[in-house]
């Protein structure tokens, strides 16, 4: 068995140097006749191929056609894909701005809390320190303790001259008692006068007596200073044997029950916040984020072209019309819940985000609420965010919890028969030594 091969027998043409020029006869030019002959020779099937393993043309052909269906397939899909990712970044985009320029968070927010200035209301050496720096005290505690014996001393001075008084006060009243009941015979309405109001310059004298020696007592009770709050002493700098001025601030107690968070809104979110909406404030460093509510928004923040100027005329800042920055407005936010674990410390600073709850959203799922959110979005950086109308009142009618202290109150005072018995028992009856 031999194969068949395809041979091309081409006739040798020895091409003149001079080629003659030939008249083209039978429409065949020279230049054809020039051109070898080829005979194409057909390929005949080798005897060890089968039907089988050959391709025939239409098959090839066909999957030219699928091959470029395909390419156009893909081609197109690539531009849907790239037109869809286009308009999901500028979706994205929008959000986004929406999202860093109207939408009620910010990042400028405070840990803010009360401190009690704590001064002595009597001067004097401090021999008794009985707490430290950062430690824990509660309302009524014993802060220090303030050399006594100065006030012992006039307290037993104050009520000596009480005494006195008082002894005073009873002796002249039974002596104008008695010259009330005698005749005309035996005294005069002068003399009657005279005692009468001896008497009562002894009552008055004996009053002032019994404020002094009730001083004496109260002054001799605070040289014992105490904590009006509940919460941490601060800054402790006083040490036993410093002398304590009264009114002058010598220590100071940090009120744990008093904390709240500042957050500083710019003016174009104020649009959304409301008074009671749910509040999340997140700590730096710390995962968890602090529950509360608005409390309260600051209805007034300082402006700075309302200073005089040299002559007196305001002095305004220039501002570019195509650049304003947004003033920052402080909202007061109570705090309702604290995660274990995070402590509360003045001056910390914390990402505040308004919880608005959407109307209907309790029955919708993950992917209803997302695409109700950036509709919102959407809607806001076209439309502006719409106000919430009543959510701030015009006027507050709320009034805070009033608080107080415990005041020193001066105990009952004592009579003069309580002070000198049987001074004095009437007019009819000798006296009796009570000392």
């Amino acid at each position: 068995m031999y194969d068949a091969k395809v041979v091309e027998q081409t006739a040798p043409q020895v091409e003149p140097s001079h080629p003659a020029q030939e008249p083209a006869t039978g429409g065949v030019t020279a230049m054809e006749r020039q051109t070898p002959d080829v005979q194409p020779v057909t390929v005949e099937p080798q005897p060890h191929e089968t039907p089988g393993q050959r391709t025939p043309l239409d098959e090839r052909s066909s999957q030219r056609g699928g091959g470029l269906a395909l390419r156009w397939t893909l081609a197109g899909f690539k531009r849907l894909a790239t037109l869809a990712i286009a308009l999901v970044a500028i979706v994205m985009a929008l959000v986004t701005w929406d999202y860093y320029v109207t939408a009620p968070w910010t990042r400028d927010g405070r840990l803010r809390v009360q401190v009690a200035s704590i001064a002595p209301q009597v001067s004097g050496q401090i021999t008794e320190l009985r707490v430290g720096d950062n430690q824990y005290v509660h309302k009524g505690d014993v802060l220090y303790v303030i050399d006594p014996f100065d006030f012992q001393v006039a307290l037993h001075e104050d009520r000596a001259q009480l005494q006195q008084k008082a002894a005073d006060l009873q002796v002249k009243q039974v002596q104008s008692e008695r010259r009330q009941r005698l005749s005309d015979l035996a005294t005069t309405p002068e003399e009657q006068q005279t005692y009468a109001g001896s008497a009562v310059q002894a009552k008055a004298a004996f009053e002032a007596a019994q404020q002094q020696v009730a001083q004496a007592e109260i002054n001799l009770r605070r040289t014992q200073v105490r904590s009006p709050v509940n919460g941490y002493v601060t800054n402790l700098l006083m040490r036993v044997g410093d002398f304590a001025h009264e009114g002058a601030a010598n220590i100071s107690v940090v009120d744990t029950d008093s904390y709240w968070i500042d957050g500083y809104f710019e003016e174009t979110k104020l649009a959304r916040v409301c008074i009671g909406d749910r509040i999340e404030a997140k700590l730096m460093g710390y995962a968890e984020p602090i529950l509360g509510h608005v409390a309260s928004v600051t209805r007034g923040i300082g402006v700075s072209d309302a200073a005089g100027g040299v002559q007196g005329l305001p002095n305004v800042n220039p501002v570019f019309t195509w650049v304003r920055l947004a003033q920052r407005v402080p909202i007061r936010i109570a705090i309702d819940h604290v995660p274990p674990g995070v402590p509360l410390v003045s001056g910390l600073t914390a990402t505040v985000t308004i919880k608005e709850e959407a109307v209907g959203a309790q029955g919708r799922s993950w992917l209803e609420r997302a695409i109700a959110e950036v509709a919102t979005r959407l809607s806001d950086v076209l439309m502006s965010p719409p106000a919430r109308p009543g959510c701030i009142p015009a006027m507050t009618t709320e009034q805070a919890t009033p608080e107080s202290l415990p005041v020193d109150a001066a105990k009952s005072a004592a009579t003069p028969e309580e002070i000198n018995p049987g001074l004095a028992p009437g007019i009819d009856k000798s006296p009796r030594n009570g000392s």
